[in-house]
């Protein structure tokens, strides 16, 4: 077979095998899994003295005067933190440990829970909607100096529904409440 011959032959190869290619859909990329947003393991409820979404067991936070207090101003980068907004939230108090990976809240998950906190386990806040917010004390120089006490509150305050007041902020998806009135006097 000449030359030209096979040049013709394989550039038509190649232009059949392209458009063929072409043609196809493309590779399908793995979808994010999507949350109902309803409440994980429903069946777990609180104590009936733990308080209910429409009069909760009790109080967490202070409003605040400011979004931010002067340490977590001064702390931020060129002073400016990220956007905050004084929020009221009421929710039950969990682990975000075992809810996010087991589902687990409520009375029956108090034991596990309570020595989830006790370790530095995240604090969370689940509201009756489903979402969730991580809990963490507003004042930045007396939380990273270990000067706060909400953690312990939030422990004795665990499988409670709380009605919760703080600064909220989100980035990229997190959503948290972050709670004044804490610092060791």
């Amino acid at each position: 077979m000449p030359k030209l011959m096979k040049s013709i032959l394989c550039s038509v190869a190649a232009i059949a095998i392209g458009a063929t290619l072409m043609a196809q859909d493309p590779p399908k990329k793995a979808s994010p899994a999507k949350s109902s947003g309803a409440v994980l393991h429903p069946e777990m409820t609180v104590a009936p003295d733990a308080g209910t979404f429409d009069k909760p067991a009790g109080t967490l936070g202070e409003k605040p005067a400011d979004a931010w207090t002067a340490t977590t101003v001064a702390a931020g980068v060129d002073k400016k933190p990220q956007p905050g907004k004084t929020a009221t939230v009421t929710g039950e108090i969990v682990d975000l440990s075992c809810y996010l990976q087991l589902g687990k809240h409520g009375d029956k998950h108090k034991s596990c829970g309570t020595k989830c906190l006790q370790a530095g386990q995240p604090i969370g806040l689940l509201t009756k909607a489903g979402a969730v917010y991580m809990l963490m004390d507003e004042e930045h120089d007396p939380r990273r100096d270990g000067q706060t006490t909400f953690r312990q509150a939030a422990i004795d305050n665990f499988a409670k529904i709380m009605e919760v007041t703080g600064t909220e902020a989100s980035v990229g998806g997190y959503k948290a409440i972050f709670v004044q009135g804490y610092v060791k006097k």
